[in-house]
């Protein structure tokens, strides 16, 4: 099983993560009018296939007790459940999300929910695995708020650039964002039990969790949604191979930054990896601003607060690498 073999290669595999974790909403954005309760289904099929794939290749190298499928017979069921219920609390975060980008943006939904999930697991993880310096991942986490904050005041001169502002909007990316938050701890329990899951087993899991929940919550949303009106199964088999293609290839991305957010924190800790990985509202915000032009028209104003909100993600990254490395 491959696993990294000192801090550097953890930590270039957690950036690459944020990378992935930033850069799969694309594929949706690419879209041509498909449903995002309808392109949800190949995406969990793309998140579900990349790790089952990643796990029989890096975490199958050298057949050992520690391989994929070695790992999985000898760990506690315990663990594989709790692999199982972060996958689906991470799905209906997830969903949400997805609505959230829908209604407000890119660059705006992203900071606020991610940057919420943050705070909530980190600390959370960092109770149940006290890896690295605390005051140090306090401090990042600090920052990470900050960096929430000055988004929402960009997000705020864009009412005097003719873009609707929605409360429901904000609240689905508050709601995501605790939600999203929720999801680490289980992660960190099925890595802590007695028998731990190791980290493809952990991804395989908690991804075939996410891949079960939408046989209810996505259902759910298709005849319930937050954004438009209700969407039939027959819509979805009247999309483009495009639209199909790019759904999966998301799922593909995101479920990459998950195997390597999972390996990584093997060596860092949950608490590190995952608040490092979500740096993502920085690369997210990138493409929101500058493929997308989700902030055209707007003002000097918001294009500080933007400035300020990377300058505040960059010192946050800095602050949370150092409390591994000072800790060590």
């Amino acid at each position: 099983m491959f696993v990294p073999p000192n801090f550097t290669v953890a930590l270039l595999m957690v950036i690459a993560s944020a990378i992935c974790w930033g850069s799969w909403a694309n594929t949706y954005k690419g879209t041509r009018n498909f449903r995002f309760e309808l392109f949800y289904w190949d995406y969990a099929i793309g998140i579900f296939v990349i790790p089952v794939i990643l796990a029989s290749t890096l975490g199958s190298l050298g057949h050992d007790s520690s391989s994929f499928l070695a790992n999985v017979h000898s760990a506690d069921s315990s663990a594989i459940v709790y692999a199982l219920i972060g996958g689906i609390i991470f799905n209906v975060a997830n969903l949400l999300l997805v609505a959230a980008i829908e209604m407000a943006g890119l660059a705006v939904a992203f900071p606020i929910s991610i940057g919420i999930a943050l705070v909530v697991g980190v600390v959370l993880s960092y109770a149940l695995q006290p890896k690295g310096n605390p005051i140090l991942l306090a401090l990042g986490v600090l920052g990470a708020v900050a960096a929430v904050i000055m988004d929402g005041k960009a997000y705020a001169t864009l009412r005097s650039a003719a873009r609707a502002v929605s409360r429901k909007s904000i609240t689905v990316s508050i709601v995501s964002g605790v939600l999203m938050g929720s999801f680490p701890p289980f992660v960190t329990r099925a890595f802590t039990a007695p028998h731990p899951l190791g980290p493809y087993g952990v991804a395989v899991y908690f991804t075939h969790g996410a891949f079960l929940c939408c046989f209810v919550v996505n259902i759910y949303f298709m005849k319930h949604p937050l954004v438009g009106e209700p969407v039939k199964f027959s819509q979805y088999f009247r999309a483009s191979r495009r639209d199909h293609l790019l759904g999966i290839l998301g799922g593909f991305i995101w479920g990459t930054g998950t195997v390597f957010n999972f390996v990584a924190a093997s060596f860092t800790g949950v608490a590190i990896s995952y608040a490092i990985g979500q740096s993502a509202p920085m690369v997210a915000a990138l493409w929101g601003i500058f493929v997308w032009k989700e902030f055209a028209g707007a003002g000097s104003r918001a294009k500080i607060y933007l400035l300020l909100m990377f300058a505040f993600y960059i010192v946050a990254i800095v602050l949370v690498s150092g409390a591994y490395t000072s800790a060590s």
